[in-house]
């Protein structure tokens, strides 16, 4: 068989999750051929991952290469890893030149950049897969089985908690995510998993949304309301954020130190920044209100500061309620191993008929970041799927769906008004 060739562009922390997993699992159906950053130490890191796990030598080209590396390798596909405000130029530039693409979650940041995705797909044809892993944990799936059959009947109401605790949400602030340009902020960077996970369960798109959001804990005005004094840029070197809980040591940890101290002279990325500091235009504490298309209601809330991290969300409907509880691993991006991002501690379903006595449903145990969804995405992408009644696999349009559901709220933030997904992009 035929291996089908990639090339990833982007070479941060996230992107080992795709290519470590095609050299070690994939082999026999998948290969990655090269690799594209503006930054070459992490390159280099790329470039030496592959050859430690499975012997391949692949090339590397800076950014300015894109199309020359695709002209020169003849991709089947292109792996998109970049920052957040970049995705929708390599996913359009690699559909124009034959590609289809997988891209890491969110699609884009902003309706503007989601149109054109919209009209390149459309325009090319090629297919543009977004790689939603929380559809793939077994609770999800559960979830997803238990709606679908219809155990509470019509779901009418959802009530949604995300919790980010202070080691994973304060990452956040720490990195480029912290400027809204780059990320769209939580509501899109991160709730984009949330708000598809609930397109997903229910079948259904967001039709209107409403929201409140603010920086209420992190940023350096909170702080010293709260009556700190002590105040630091970044880390490395800092004197202050010896004794600071939030402060991330990125020369303490191997993966950091070659991934970022040790490439900072190539691009000036911080990775340390205090999460106290200024500059942040993200918000930590998020209230949103959606209605769907088949009429459904939710209440929607992320804070980036919780002692917990997991999630609550909780659906009633016509027959009944269901509830999802799911707490997860501390994680922080690049810092530890990959599969402690978002494993389950505890997970439990619990259904409560209309009209008789409440039951738990049982929960297969997988192994894999993300609840155990990791393995079971990859495979999907990299791999021989096998034939999925539950149709996990996310599109062009599923990736918009769930980013729209963010922008919007973005949008009602900035203007204390509701908004409505169908003025935002043109799907005709």
């Amino acid at each position: 068989m035929k291996k089908k060739r990639y090339v990833q562009v982007g070479t941060g922390s996230r992107a080992r999750f795709f290519y470590q997993a095609v050299a070690k699992t994939f082999g026999d159906t998948s290969e990655i051929v090269a690799f594209c950053d503006i930054n070459r130490t992490r390159l280099e890191y790329a470039k030496n991952s592959i050859k430690e796990i499975c012997g391949a030598d692949v090339n590397i080209y800076m950014a300015d290469e894109f199309e020359k590396m695709i002209e020169i390798e003849k991709p089947d596909c292109v792996i998109v890893t970049t920052v957040d405000r970049t995705h929708h130029k390599y996913i359009i530039k690699a559909m124009e030149m034959g590609c289809d693409v997988v891209t890491e979650k969110p699609m884009t940041v902003d309706a503007v950049k989601c149109q054109a995705i919209i009209d390149a797909q459309k325009r090319t044809g090629r297919n543009l897969r977004v790689s939603f892993n929380y559809r793939y944990a077994p609770h999800n799936s559960v979830t997803r089985k238990l709606l679908m059959d219809g155990v509470i009947g019509d779901v009418k109401c959802v009530h949604f908690e995300w919790m980010l605790n202070t080691s994973h949400g304060a990452d956040y602030f720490r990195r480029w995510h912290r400027d809204k340009r780059n990320s769209g902020g939580l509501l899109v960077h991160k709730s984009t998993h949330h708000f598809d996970l609930v397109n997903f369960w229910l079948g259904t798109k967001p039709k209107q949304v409403f929201a409140y959001g603010d920086l209420l804990f992190y940023g350096r005005e909170n702080a010293e309301n709260r009556g700190e004094t002590k105040f630091y840029s970044r880390v490395h070197g800092s004197e202050n954020a010896k004794n600071d809980p939030f402060a991330l040591n990125m020369a303490e940890n191997p993966t950091l130190k070659k991934l970022y101290l040790d490439a900072e002279a190539d691009d000036g990325y911080i990775r340390d920044q205090s999460v106290f500091g200024d500059g942040i235009s993200i918000e930590d504490t998020m209230g949103v209100l959606v209605r769907y298309e088949n009429g459904a209601i939710m209440s929607y809330s992320l804070t980036a500061y919780s002692p917990r991290e997991g999630f609550r969300v909780v659906f009633t409907g016509t027959k009944g309620r269901l509830e999802l509880d799911v707490s997860e691993t501390v994680y922080v991006n690049g810092a530890g191993e990959k599969e402690k991002e978002g494993a389950v501690n505890e997970k439990s379903i619990t259904v409560y008929p209309m009209f008789a006595a409440p039951y738990k449903v049982d929960i297969p145990t997988a192994e894999g970041g993300h609840g155990g969804g990791d393995p079971v995405l990859l495979n999907d992408i990299f791999g021989t799927p096998e034939e999925d009644p539950l149709k996990r696999a996310a599109s062009h349009v599923d990736g918009a769906m769930s980013i729209l559901t963010g922008i919007a709220a973005n949008k009602s933030i900035a203007t204390g008004m509701p908004v409505d997904i169908k003025t935002l992009v043109n799907f005709d």
